[in-house]
């Protein structure tokens, strides 16, 4: 039989697994930082019975800190925010020179932004400052206020979970920097396939049309033929027309998610039964293990690679027949891509060549090795090894 303190133990820990169920739960729903940030000072003023709070971050290796976010603060502070809740105050001071630190300690701080104020506090004086911060990071301070010193000190459950949250919410902070930075990474690299996009497309395009009007201009400079001048201008429309085309379907692959929903099997599948209605080369395809997982990222580079590939083979290789073998282990995919084509030599391939450039980049990109094979008039192979053991089958 329970005794009431027991009662009383068990009812504080459900309280406690509670709030932290529900914070974690929010701060989970969000990657942003900005709404993270929120939900978790909306969470924590709602089930602390509080009502205002705000957070503190830190700059990257600086000594400055910016309001991050803020939870109904009072009209003396929300009506100049701008002045008042920035530089340097008590809280700030102290978690510079780690005072903040030890989580043995009920850090409840006068607010030295609050107590100069002779009105519109709504009588708020204190705060509890919470630091936060990751293993060999500082991040910022979480604050929430109270009218009364008394009740962080009557509450010293209350201040040791809010330490808690503040882990929570540090984790919160690190995770959507690092969402943050996978995305301007991921930027990056596809400013950088337009780059080689292009390249390959508009402005080689481009080129060949100006190549062409030159020498339009330089026919009827020298007075010649006019069946020859109206050719070569048919010759330069041709062209616009081509590179019209290609930007067209530039576009079009960066509109549409590159697989649409499919496994990469499925999708290169469907780009062979795409280039099935063109002219030459045929093209065949073959897969193993096309059901195994694969992280999402090199599902898209994998059949990107397929893409330029093709696109490659379509404009410089001159082939009747092309193969496609994709293979598939928990260990490794390895797809090789082969034509019978006029080849070339490797050697001599000239600078900026930038189909073969974005191949390989791609290919260093995913982790991954390529090993090409050619020659004149023997065609071309492209065999391309990415390592899966490290990368988690389903990320």
């Amino acid at each position: 039989m329970s005794t009431p303190s027991t009662s009383k133990e068990q009812a504080r820990r459900t309280r406690e697994l509670f709030i932290l169920h529900q914070i974690a739960e929010a701060l989970n729903r969000e990657i942003n930082l900005e709404p993270a940030l929120q939900t978790a000072l909306a969470q924590v003023a709602d089930l602390f019975g509080l009502h205002t709070g705000w957070i503190y971050l830190r700059r990257p290796n600086t000594d400055d800190f910016y309001l991050a976010a803020a939870q109904n603060l009072p009209p003396a502070l929300a009506q100049n925010s701008c002045r008042l809740m920035e530089g340097d105050c008590t809280c700030l001071d102290s978690y510079l020179h780690s005072g903040l630190n030890r989580k043995d300690r009920i850090n409840v701080i006068t607010c030295s932004r609050l107590d100069g104020l002779l009105g519109g506090t709504h009588g708020l004086r204190y705060h509890a400052s919470i630091p936060l911060s990751t293993q060999d990071k500082e991040l910022g301070v979480l604050n929430v206020a109270s009218a009364e010193a008394r009740w962080w000190v009557s509450s010293t459950e209350n201040l040791n979970l809010l330490h808690t949250v503040g882990d929570l919410l540090s984790i919160a902070i690190e995770r959507a920097a690092l969402f943050a930075h996978s995305t301007e990474l991921g930027v990056i690299r596809e400013r950088n396939r337009l780059a080689r996009e292009i390249h390959d497309t508009l402005a080689q395009g481009l080129a060949g049309i100006a190549l062409r009007l030159e020498t339009v201009d330089a026919m009827l400079e020298a007075g010649a033929d006019p069946a020859q001048v109206q050719q070569a201008v048919q010759n330069a429309l041709s062209l616009t027309q081509s590179a019209l085309d290609e930007a067209r379907r530039s576009v079009l692959d960066l509109r549409a998610a590159p697989l649409a929903g499919r496994n990469l099997a499925e999708a290169i599948a469907a780009l062979v039964q795409e280039q099935a209605a063109a002219p030459p080369p045929d093209i065949a395809f073959t897969v193993t293990g096309g059901s195994q997982p694969l992280p999402t990222r090199i599902e898209v580079g994998l059949y990107r690679i397929v893409q330029e590939a093709l696109t490659n083979i379509s404009r410089h290789a001159q082939a009747d027949n092309v193969a496609i073998t994709l293979a598939l282990t928990p260990a490794e995919a390895r797809l090789i891509i082969e034509d019978d084509g006029q080849g070339f030599d490797p050697e001599q391939v000239p600078a900026g060549h930038f189909g073969l450039i974005g191949l390989s980049e791609r290919v260093k990109l995913l982790g991954g090795a390529l090993k090409l094979a050619s020659s004149p008039g023997a065609g071309v192979r492209v065999a391309v090894t990415i390592p899966l053991n490290t990368e988690g089958a389903t990320s």
